[in-house]
């Protein structure tokens, strides 16, 4: 069936259903709630705290009105709690202003409690009247455009009319484990009779997702031929006498990692490695070292990263300790004429490694004889990318990196066809990193702190979620602080960086704040991963509550990455308990393994894979909230389904979901 053929689905909504990802009835079916209002728990907003999500009944007691600022319009009204005025503000939300009448209402949104002044952004709004009346449980959509949660609740509602998905289970398994109908599951999940029908239902609509994701990636591993078809001729004494190249001893952890990289391109199968490690834990040191034992076998390696300076940082490094062979750098910010040239020597051999980008991946780049390839953050590729950059050469050793730790358990079913190596020990010389949260009434002596350090040449970062202001008017831009913090702090020299520069732009200034011609950078999350600035003392991070733990602590390893002692502040936007007990668990803990345990075990497992996801099936999930419990038997259910091969009706549905995840980015 058609989405337009829904009821309720109109022309123009068709458009704005599109536009969020959503074509068929199945999609808006797999369109879950990303909460839900308990019609029972209303609160007063005089006592909510500052970016607390809040219920509140109210009455509309002026028109609305468009307010013209220098910088961005929005819509205001006045609304009134029982006698208690307090005003809400639309941003990017022009068509609030026909939407919304004079009378009663029901607004949910994030409430702003500041300096004694209460008011509400960008709240979703329910009319309160004898035609519409909402009881129970009722679900709260991310929507775009100019679509209502009414109008979207009343299109869920045909299409589960139209459309239940059927369980692919098989019924030999759903039986002996006695699972619950999933039918039910997706109309609890969108009409819960009960919190506890709610749990159930994400319960098991995760458990069917995660199964046919689990059973993708058999067949990935499945479908791959790992028979080695090189053989390398570098020694053990030559991987160590490289090694001590090095300014530093390795960790035991860098050993190991080493040796299991040397084992497997020993061994008779191509090696199929992830190489887990907390920031600073010298991942780069092993990748390098195996691009030595390729290039000392006389065979080509490919080392990728997923943004132009840290792959320019990967080829420096690349340089300096392997001089011998010939390196060339590849990226997008090249002219037609360098990558013509790097191109060529690729293609002739005269290029041993390629350092460089997505660009490396390209079509047209071809290798003479490509043995090894090489994935620095490895999160940020996806599953396509990676095979396209091995099918560059036949039978290609595959290793690939991450800075994001997640618990091994689900390494292990994530990753499945993988090998694991994890460092879990630092370099010695590596500083302490003080990790506090900074109260704003503390907020001008830190700066008065950090234009201190300015003058003695440590430099800091200062971190912010957003490049432009936000809707809700809540978080701190990055375009913003930059201006703020150059009035505030005359004497510092500073440098913004954004993803929304261009890469040679980013390259230029991250080059010169390394070679300290500016003391603080501001900048996006863009600086998330691999940078390495030795002089870097201090990261702040803005709206500190709005990051997962495990990007806070990929932030806070940006500093301390010499000998001197670092600090990381962070700064919290809401005064919400909530908010600050996740901080704390930064604070307390520098482990990035444990902090990711922690973070799965607060969150669950619907948002484990972090904030950056991308990918069909990743955003479907995400509102789920679920134990991560689920995962691990939908593995074993997986697990047993593939015994004896498994039925072609899995497969087929396997093979559609690893269609669905080619293109898949995690972070």
């Amino acid at each position: 069936m058609e989405l337009s053929k829904l009821k309720g689905v109109t022309e123009k909504r068709l458009k704005e259903l599109n536009k969020m990802g959503i074509f068929t009835p199945e999609d808006l079916v797999r369109f879950y709630p990303r909460a839900y209002l308990d019609l029972t728990h209303r609160v007063k907003l005089s006592s909510c705290y500052h970016n607390d999500m809040a219920l509140v009944a109210c009455r509309v007691a002026s028109p609305p009105q468009t307010v013209y600022t220098g910088r961005r319009n929005f819509i205001k009204v006045w609304c009134d709690q029982e006698g208690e005025l307090f005003s809400v503000v639309w941003f990017n939300a022009p068509y609030v202003k026909n939407k919304l009448k004079e009378g009663e209402y029901l607004f949910y949104g994030r409430v702003q409690n500041k300096y004694g002044t209460v008011s509400m952004v960008n709240p979703t709004f329910e009319p309160l009247d004898k035609n519409y009346r909402l009881k129970g449980i009722v679900p709260v959509y991310s929507l775009k455009g100019s679509l209502t949660q009414r109008a979207l609740r009343d299109m869920v509602a045909s299409a589960l009319k139209a459309c239940l998905p059927e369980t692919v289970i098989p019924p030999k398994i759903v039986q002996k484990y006695g699972l619950s109908s999933l039918s039910k599951a997706y109309l609890d999940i969108h009409n819960p009779p009960s919190e506890a029908a709610k749990d159930i239902a994400a319960e098991r609509i995760a458990l069917e997702e995660y199964f046919v994701l689990v059973s993708a990636f058999k067949y990935i591993k499945g479908g791959k031929d790992d028979a080695r078809t090189r053989r390398y001729a570098c020694a053990a004494e030559d991987v160590k006498t490289f090694a001590s190249r090095f300014a530093f001893e390795f960790t035991e952890g860098q050993k190991k990692a080493v040796n299991d990289v040397f084992e497997d391109l020993k061994g008779p199968t191509r090696m199929n490695r992830l190489l887990q490690g907390d920031v600073g834990s010298g991942k780069t040191a092993v990748a390098l070292c195996a691009l030595y034992m390729a290039a000392k076998s006389g065979y080509q390696a490919a080392f990728v990263a997923p943004t132009e300076v840290l792959a320019e940082q990967n080829f420096r490094l690349v340089q300096k300790v392997m001089p011998e062979y010939g390196s060339v750098f590849l990226a997008g910010s090249a002219t037609t004429k360098e990558k013509r040239e790097i191109k060529q020597k690729l293609a002739s051999g005269e290029a041993v490694i390629a350092c460089g980008t997505h660009a490396v991946i390209q079509n047209d780049v071809i290798f003479k004889d490509l043995a090894l390839c090489v994935c620095d953050e490895q999160h940020r590729f996806g599953v396509a990318q990676r095979n396209a950059l091995g099918e560059k050469g036949e039978g290609a050793d595959m290793l690939v990196m991450s800075a994001t730790p997640i618990p091994r358990t689900l390494s292990l079913i994530f990753y499945g066809d993988l090998d694991i190596s994890e460092i879990k020990d630092k370099p010695k010389a590596r500083a302490e990193i003080v990790t506090a949260i900074i109260p704003y009434r503390r907020y001008d002596d830190m700066l008065e702190y950090i234009g201190q350090e300015a003058k003695k040449g440590n430099q800091s970062y200062f971190v912010c979620p957003k490049i432009e202001g936000d809707e809700e008017g809540s978080l701190m831009s990055v375009t913003e602080l930059f201006d703020e913090l150059k009035n505030r702090l005359p004497r510092v020299r500073f440098a913004l960086l954004h993803g929304k520069m261009k890469d040679k732009e980013k390259a230029e200034i991250m080059s010169a704040f390394k070679q300290k011609k500016y003391d603080c950078l501001v900048s996006t999350t863009v600086i998330e991963v691999g940078i390495d600035v030795p002089d870097a003392t201090i990261m702040v991070i803005y709206n500190a509550e709005r990051f997962g733990l495990s990007q806070l602590h990929q932030l806070r390893g940006r500093v301390g990455r010499g000998s001197k002692k670092s600090y990381c502040f962070l700064l919290c936007g809401s005064d919400g308990e909530e908010a600050r007990e996740r901080l704390s668990v930064i604070k307390q803990n520098s482990d990035g393994f444990k902090i990711a345990e922690y973070d799965l075990k607060m969150r669950g497992g619907g948002d484990f894979l972090g904030t950056r996801q991308s990918g069909k099936f990743l955003n479907e999930i995400r509102n789920l909230k679920y134990p991560p419990e689920v995962i691990f038997e939908a593995k074993k259910l997986s697990d047993e389904a593939f015994e004896g091969g498994g039925s072609e009706q899995l497969r087929a549905f396997a093979l559609k979901k690893y269609e669905s995840l080619k293109e898949v980015i995690l972070n």
